[in-house]
């Protein structure tokens, strides 16, 4: 895991959803052929079971297969301390290898390790922080071995998989475990879509591959879920499915393009429904604010509407709708099914390109953009009683303040949790990174309001931005 994202917060205890990675699960093997014993009966004739003989599974045969494609990534930052570790894996024979953004974030220099020992200098093709992904390239003499992507959406909960990676510079490392559910959301971004394991994984693990049972890479390994910053066995994969989308188009454009509306929607609850008057068994995803200007608000969408409905396709969540927007190309019309004062009806807008797509979760990242000093980390339900967070709360931990900087100055410290910038409430870092852009674009000479909990109370926080030093 690279230092520039994760790993002071680790340290801290603060972000308990840590951007490292691991690999589960392993291959099955069959039952043994000796029969079991027939049960036994108790005088009063009750069945006793005798447990029934199986072989434990066994992954060194796939292990052996795989690794060869698997890499250990070493990246040098220009600024602080280097060599920080990381994972990854070959996609191709021509040198195309797949890894976290968060591993290759801010470095001036990348370095490969391939599983016989060579290093090789690596060139980074493109990355995607909203899915904490990047594509790297290496040249070699020889065709190099590479893995296939699976089938994520075939991943079962309880099934076994296995992964190989970098963990603490120990690189070839394997994990084994089950996958423990699907579809686990972290609030680190509108496309979380997470597998989760069981498999111990920690810092430098990340990026590194997940593996099925007949070898195919079914995820990215790439958070962990612990108070302390160790493995605890919660360990959290980007599905594959979602890995070849983005990885297909940072390798043709080095960056991922999104369909984008201009709508802040939230989650439509019981009580929401009964103050709508919407029948009970309504989904969707109900519209808090409409941006002026913006696609949705010249198709006529209105806050308070709840969009049912993407081009045909049923919206339940929030979640579920922004994913459907962003497929959309930009330009390309989205037909939204709505409710609007019980009453359905159809509006259709044109999809913008979604703003910031290079940004990330910080306020560190853009040339000359002015940045407050501060990184951010999801706040995960571990913390709230260990920062005293009133339930319900939603925002973003500060992980760390930059000595020095305009947030320093302003008493901002590790363990706030920011809860609305500029009178705009957020309810993970990205949108807290994209609110302080927003309002240091307006004019980044004035002073930017921050609300923040700390011990349980809430207070603002004045912060006037500043522009990152040359060098």
């Amino acid at each position: 895991m690279s230092k520039s994202s994760f790993q002071t917060p680790r340290r801290a205890a603060l972000a308990a959803v840590l951007l490292a990675g691991t690999a589960l699960g392993g291959l099955a093997v069959g039952h043994a052929q000796t029969p079991a014993p027939a049960p036994a009966t108790t005088a009063a004739g009750a069945i006793q079971p005798a447990p029934a003989l199986h072989a434990m599974p066994d992954f060194a045969d796939l292990v052996s297969q795989v690794r060869p494609a698997v890499v250990s990534i070493t990246t040098h930052m220009a600024e602080g301390p280097g060599g920080a570790k990381g994972s990854g894996f070959l996609i191709a024979a021509n040198g195309t290898v797949v890894t976290n953004n968060h591993v290759v974030r801010g470095a001036s220099k990348i370095e490969v390790q391939l599983d016989d020992g060579t290093v090789l200098p690596a060139k980074l093709v493109g990355r995607d922080p909203r899915t904490d992904l990047a594509v790297l390239h290496i040249d070699s003499s020889k065709k190099l071995p590479f893995l296939d992507l699976g089938d994520s959406a075939a991943v079962r909960p309880g099934q076994w998989v296995v992964a190989v990676g970098n963990p603490f510079g120990l690189g070839g490392t394997v994990t084994a475990g089950i996958v423990s559910a699907r579809g686990r959301e972290l609030g680190s971004s509108a496309y979380d879509d997470f597998l989760q394991i069981d498999a111990p994984i920690n810092a430098g693990n990340s990026g590194g591959p997940l593996f099925s049972q007949d070898g195919k890479v079914v995820g990215v390994n790439t958070a962990i879920l612990s108070p302390t910053g160790g493995s605890v066995g919660i360990g959290f994969a980007i599905p594959a499915d979602l890995v070849r989308t983005v990885v297909s188009q940072l390798e043709t454009s080095g960056k991922v393009t999104r369909g984008y509306l201009g709508v802040e929607t939230q989650a439509l609850t019981a009580d929401i429904r009964s103050s709508l008057r919407l029948d009970s068994g309504t989904k969707g995803a109900l519209v808090a604010a409409v941006e002026k200007d913006g696609p949705a608000a010249k198709a006529g969408l209105q806050a308070g509407d709840v969009v049912t409905s993407v081009s045909g396709k049923a919206v339940a969540t929030p979640r579920a709708l922004a994913q459907a927007v962003a497929d959309v190309a930009p330009g390309g019309d989205v037909t939204l099914g709505i409710v609007r004062d019980g009453d359905t009806r159809t509006l259709t807008a044109k999809a913008a390109t979604q703003p910031g797509e290079d940004q990330t979760a910080s306020a560190e990242d853009g040339e000359n953009r002015p940045t407050i000093g501060v990184a951010l980390a999801p706040l995960a339900p571990e913390l709230r009683d260990k920062l005293d967070v009133p339930e319900g709360t939603k925002g973003a931990v500060i992980a760390e303040v930059k000595p020095g900087s305009p947030a320093e100055e302003a008493g901002l410290r590790a363990g706030d949790v920011l809860v609305s910038v500029a009178g705009r409430t957020v309810a993970s870092p990205e949108e807290a990174a994209g609110a302080v852009r927003t309002a240091t674009a307006k004019d980044a000479s004035k002073p930017i309001a921050l609300r923040v909990m700390r011990d349980g109370r809430a207070r603002f926080v004045a912060v006037t931005p500043a522009l990152p030093k040359a060098g």
